[in-house]
């Protein structure tokens, strides 16, 4: 039976690859079978493993030598979008195939591809050079299911005015491990809340105080051993220090409220969500993005973790996310200039 609020499959459909073919049964059952049934069985069973691994090689890694075996993570890497599909009713196996993610060259705790898109704006020449760089990035916490809901059908618009005019950098699934698990976490296969193990000044007396004296040791907000101990925030880290993003948008739930850091006007709200400040976080990115990198950082802490907007009212926070953009961060390009410019004399 699916999810009442319409995310988080409780079952997982099988492919026509892992169903036994009908045949069996008829083999099973003990009635007598006739010669050239029998065949017939033999050459169906024979047909589709033939077929299956075939297009197991073919998704995976495109061409393969004969008789290469199928690489697990290949194997994985093929069926990325069906187990999205699988996880989030509200997401299409054709709209998840048609976003255009691939590989990031990382990959999770598990192994599974921390899978990215960049989109080019739609200007020419210069003007693409100087394009607002925008880093959206779904799925931290991997039991919110309504973040990387929402960022998938956000990039079904993107490439819509104003949208289109930005230089974008998507992740949908930051931590795959956690939303992919069977029964969905917060955290990632090693047990480290992803947004507590970035490098904000003072981590290493600061984020083991606050989890022990703040959150009683809470399992759920545990920041890791070390900063950047965990594969997907150093791909979060190392994706800010190369596509140098103008602003960064990361998308949470269930608080129903905007959170703001960095260096210009924040945002009054979007759509129903209003600008509520939650306070500052060791080891957070809306900590290390905005107050210690100056990267501007909107975290969406959307109403609920399991139940999606409606359509209208994720559009209106889609709409209302650009047009603050476009307003505020030319004002922090300015200012960045300004300074680099007075530096140099």
């Amino acid at each position: 039976m699916a999810n009442p609020w319409g995310l988080g499959r409780s079952s997982y459909p099988r492919s026509g690859c892992e169903r036994r073919p009908q045949g069996s049964r008829l083999a099973r059952s003990g009635r007598a079978v006739r010669p050239g049934v029998l065949i017939l069985q033999i050459i169906q069973r024979g047909l589709l493993a033939a077929v299956c691994a075939a297009g197991l090689v073919a998704h995976a890694s495109g061409a393969a030598r004969p008789g290469s075996p199928v690489h697990p993570k290949a194997a994985l890497q093929a069926d990325w979008c069906q187990r999205f599909a699988d996880r989030l009713d509200s997401l299409s196996l054709d709209t998840c195939r048609q976003s255009g993610l691939t590989p990031s060259g990382t990959n999770s705790v598990q192994g599974f591809p921390i899978l990215q898109r960049q989109i080019l704006p739609a200007k020419a020449g210069k003007d693409r050079k100087q394009a607002i760089r925008v880093l959206l990035l779904g799925g931290i916490h991997g039991d919110e299911l309504t973040s990387p809901a929402i960022v998938f059908k956000w990039m079904q618009w993107i490439h819509l005015a104003p949208a289109q005019d930005f230089h974008w950098s998507v992740a949908p699934v930051v931590n795959p491990d956690g939303f992919l698990t069977g029964k969905p976490k917060r955290m990632n296969a090693n047990g480290v809340d992803l947004n507590r193990n970035f490098p904000t000044p003072g981590w290493h007396q600061e984020a083991p105080q606050y989890w022990i004296k703040r959150t009683g040791r809470d399992p759920r907000r545990y920041p890791g051993e070390q900063p950047l101990s965990e594969p997907e925030s150093r791909w979060v880290n190392d994706e800010i220090a190369r596509f140098k993003p103008d602003v960064v948008i990361s998308v949470h739930a269930p608080f129903g409220v905007l959170d703001f850091d960095g260096p210009v006007q924040p945002p009054r709200n979007f759509g129903r969500l209003v600008f509520t400040p939650v306070g500052v976080y060791p080891g957070s990115l809306g900590n290390y993005s905005g107050m210690h990198k100056k990267v501007p950082i909107i975290t969406i802490e959307l109403p609920n973790a399991l139940a999606m907007p409606s359509e209208a009212e994720s559009r209106r926070i889609w709409q209302d996310m650009l047009s603050w953009i476009q307003r505020n961060v030319p004002q922090k390009r300015e200012a960045a200039t300004a300074i680099r410019q007075v530096a140099a004399k």
